[in-house]
């Protein structure tokens, strides 16, 4: 068993899987962060969709131990969530992990920040999708979370004219490149961010969830 915030887990967790994935100085690695819970077709499309027009190498699954803002009722174990990640993120240059147990984050912030420490010469880009922008300004020191690395926000059904509208994306407008420049974010100096249109699935985790209690009853 491993120990996740003070607790001890109901479902073993692999050891690589509490690991870094590996990273070379000069990669370009984007961070998608996340419960997972389910994970779905959805978050590949997000990351494939980041890794091409981003010109990434590779994009990490963070899979969390509990997010903050979000009610941990219905959270399926972390060894479960990873199990799943891991079958379903067959993509060669997509890696799931669960460090965040091993150092006891709870915060993007301080995850990121340890991410900067440990890799000070990969060029990392925060991902997210656009649903996520628009209550980006409840985030624990999410103008720190600006200001340590890039961002790329991926549209979302519901949630394309989030950019324009949410809290965050009007306070960090003056930063935004235009989505024909993605490919450059990487390389830039934060606060620097982009949001992506294209092709959008609208599988969610939260109607997974429900579909599945629902086929129980």
């Amino acid at each position: 068993m491993n120990r996740i915030s003070g607790t001890i887990s109901p479902v073993a967790v692999p050891e690589y899987a509490l690991r870094f994935p590996p990273a070379a100085d000069g990669m370009r690695i984007g961070l998608f962060g996340g419960s997972f819970n389910p994970p779905h077709q959805g978050h590949l499309l997000v990351s494939e969709t980041v890794l091409n027009r981003c010109r990434l190498d590779f994009v990490w699954w963070i899979v969390t131990p509990g997010n903050p803002l979000k009610d941990h009722g219905e959270l399926a174990p972390l060894g479960e969530r990873l199990a799943r990640c891991r079958a379903l993120a067959r993509h060669p240059r997509i890696a799931v992990t669960a460090f965040e147990a091993r150092w006891q984050m709870r915060y993007t912030s301080d995850t990121l920040a340890l991410l900067r420490r440990r890799f000070p010469k990969v060029r990392f880009v925060w991902i997210m999708g656009a649903d996520n922008l628009a209550n980006f300004h409840r985030w624990q020191n999410w103008r720190k979370i600006a200001a340590m690395m890039p961002m790329v926000v991926v549209d979302r059904p519901g949630s394309t004219l989030a950019y324009h509208s949410a809290r965050a994306a009007v306070a960090l407008q003056r930063w935004r490149i235009d989505e024909t420049d993605a490919e450059l974010l990487a390389d830039l100096q934060p606060p620097a961010w982009t949001f992506l249109h294209g092709p959008r699935s609208s599988l969610s985790s939260t109607a997974l969830r429900r579909m599945a209690t629902s086929g129980r009853k």
